[in-house]
């Protein structure tokens, strides 16, 4: 009994420090050129690759914690150096040709953002599952993991974006309502495909060499269950 609780202290107080060694990593990323790149048009960002690593390392309700701040950043630099599309990530940014921001915001702030903390588990362990538990399965699910990550952001905040805010969207891109579907959709091929490609190589690194270390061996053992 006294091993279990002393092993449960241990898992516990690993997980919290590892819980703050991502939420750092994020906050470092956020506040130097590392992990917002402003263009005319919007915010690229690689800022879910630590969200999604934490998914991963510590599953759904921690991931979704740093999703959470994922979202909190995102809320404050938009507010505080707006750009094109900022609107769309804070209430605090009025809409085009409009003295008030949106609530609607709020949501495409953070709801894809948390999950992009979730879903990038369960794709890890559903990948695990249908291998086995094997290496290269493992392998496989941390890459795919990644990319889940970041379609998950990346869809969901443009295509939210479009569908409750997309007059606005046409407004501010000064084009027909009725096009706002495609501009939509280029701007998911254009920065989704690359931070897809980016979270998958770099969570399948860095969550490979975390299972070598042992850091994983819990997950994989609930990926066996």
């Amino acid at each position: 009994m006294m091993y279990t609780k002393t092993s449960h202290r241990s898992g516990s107080m690993r997980e919290l420090t590892l819980t703050a060694l991502f939420a750092a990593i994020l906050l470092l990323m956020a506040f130097t050129p590392l992990g917002l790149i402003d263009l005319p048009l919007i915010k690229a960002t690689i800022l879910h690759v630590p969200v999604v690593i934490g998914s991963v390392v510590l599953g759904p309700k921690r991931g979704a914690g740093l999703g959470a701040l994922f979202g909190l950043v995102s809320l404050w630099k938009n507010t505080m150096a707006p750009s094109l599309l900022s609107f769309a990530f804070s209430p605090f940014v009025p809409l085009p040709g409009s003295a008030r921001g949106s609530l609607w915001a709020l949501v495409i702030c953070f709801v894809p953002r948390i999950l992009t903390g979730v879903a990038p588990w369960f794709v890890f362990m559903g990948a695990s599952k249908l291998t086995r538990g094997k290496a290269w399965g493992r392998g496989a699910g941390y890459v795919l993991a990644g990319a889940a990550g970041a379609v998950v952001n990346t869809a969901l905040v443009m295509g939210t974006m479009g569908l409750v805010l997309g007059e606005a969207f046409a407004v501010a891109q000064g084009i027909p309502q009725g096009l706002v579907g495609g501009a939509v959709w280029g701007i998911v091929l254009a920065n989704g495909v690359p931070e897809a490609l980016a979270a998958a190589v770099l969570c399948g690194a860095v969550c490979m060499g975390l299972d070598r270390a042992g850091i994983l061996k819990n997950r994989e053992g609930e990926a066996r269950a």
